[in-house]
């Protein structure tokens, strides 16, 4: 394997940084490490490895790598920091157009647009890579954090994303996905799946987010998501408010939101600590409550109904007590009075109403849910004029999704 290490022009400079200290600081002018940087990603081969050493690294240009079969690795997340603070050319922090692609331990920061986004590669791997806006959350931010669009076979592990104003870690119309022991904070969503197909999400941490976990189904994208699995995962505190850009699809999520479904069909919920997220720990709602729908055309086959949820043996606690916009509040005021709180799973009420039989979806179509507090039907199509505490409708149980198995297993 050819292995390419950027390391001479940096040599003296980086003499002294060594464990346990902190990353040497690069001139802001030093043209000659982005240049070298830029050299190795347009000069790799199949099998290229491009080692980039402890040191913080400030670039004024986006990355771009188009080759398959390379590897870029750090000295650790909080080592090898790629700053972009003074970024003037490009919108990404670094794009990739290529298959069977690894990144690992290091950090990226303060993007002009997206971090690193992978457009439609096979076998791609994102393993200790930290993205983050160091000046907390605000709508200038780059939207996207780890961001794989149109891939398969991804994973995507031990990464930490702060303060993304659209999505953390987003895997968007993609296929065979692995989201896993990963931390996302203080962006709109921690971790959003969305128009995907067969994906596992579990082992993470989401916190002070808008909404912490997303499962979304959007129009007119090219594929439709469903089967995805949400456990083990610790989704707490997300009350972070609501900071993405006008118009954009998640700018709808309400503050304290835990795990949101929206349209999505297949999504299982099960074994997750779910607490604290103040509008609701469970959302379960249609294309129909989002503020977006009124401003965009939707494909004609387009499924606006979730469909097929599953939520069962999780740990929910608190939440549900301080929900974010003046409907909802009403809503929470009307059915469990000023000192109440929404119980552990909200759903908006929407149903595919051609598709019911004596009143019910098809069995495999239900929302079945066991071992919460409660679930509202807040009554969306009518403008929540006749919420529904009852749970006799969601006493069913559905076909467990099978695990995700990446084929080709990720390299080590």
């Amino acid at each position: 394997m050819r292995k390419t290490i950027i390391t001479a022009a940096l040599a003296a400079a980086l003499a002294g940084c060594g464990g346990g200290q902190q990353p040497a600081q690069q001139s802001a002018g030093d043209a000659s490490f982005e240049a070298k940087l830029q050299e190795q990603f347009l000069d790799a081969k199949p099998g290229s490895v491009i080692e980039i050493p402890a040191g913080h690294y400030a670039l004024k240009r986006g990355l771009s790598l188009r080759t398959d079969g390379v590897t870029i690795k750090g000295a650790g997340m909080d080592k090898t920091v790629l700053s972009f603070k003074g970024q003037v050319v490009g919108p990404e922090g670094l794009l990739v157009n290529a298959n069977d692609f690894t990144i690992e331990n290091l950090a990226i920061e303060d993007t002009k647009g997206d971090a690193l986004k992978i457009n439609q590669g096979r076998n791609i791997t994102i393993r200790g890579v930290r993205i983050e806006w160091t000046g907390g959350p605000k709508t200038t931010n780059g939207a996207y954090g780890l961001y794989p669009v149109k891939t398969q076979n991804v994973l995507v592990e031990d990464s930490v994303v702060i303060g993304a104003s659209d999505a953390g870690i987003y895997v968007g119309q993609s296929n065979n996905i692995v989201v896993r022991n990963n931390r996302a904070e203080q962006n709109v969503a921690g971790i959003e799946i969305e128009n995907s197909v067969n994906a596992d999400v579990y082992g993470n941490t989401a916190t002070k987010n808008t909404g912490g976990i997303l499962v979304f189904n959007m129009p007119n994208l090219s594929q439709a998501g469903h089967a995805t699995r949400v456990f083990k995962n610790k989704v707490f505190a997300n009350d972070t408010e609501n900071f993405a850009a006008k118009g954009a699809a998640v700018a709808s999520v309400p503050a304290g939101s835990g795990v949101v479904v929206n349209s999505n069909d297949k999504v299982e919920i099960f074994d997750n600590d779910i607490a604290d997220n103040k509008t609701a720990n469970i959302i379960i709602s249609s294309y129909f409550s989002t503020n977006y729908y009124n401003t965009r055309g939707v494909a004609a086959d387009y499924n606006p109904y979730p469909k097929g949820i599953y939520i069962y043996g999780n740990r929910l606690k608190g939440g549900g007590d301080s929900p974010d916009g003046l409907k909802l509040k009403t809503l929470k005021t009307a059915v469990y009075g000023l000192g109440g709180h929404f119980p552990d799973v909200l759903w908006d009420g929407y149903v595919d109403a051609k598709s019911l039989v004596d009143g019910l979806p098809p069995a495999n179509d239900r929302i079945c849910i066991h071992d919460v507090n409660g679930v509202l039907n807040a009554d969306g199509p009518h403008d929540y004029k006749n919420p529904s505490t009852d749970t006799k409708a969601y006493q069913c149980d559905l076909p467990k999704l099978p695990a995700v198995v990446l084929d080709p297993a990720p390299k080590a």
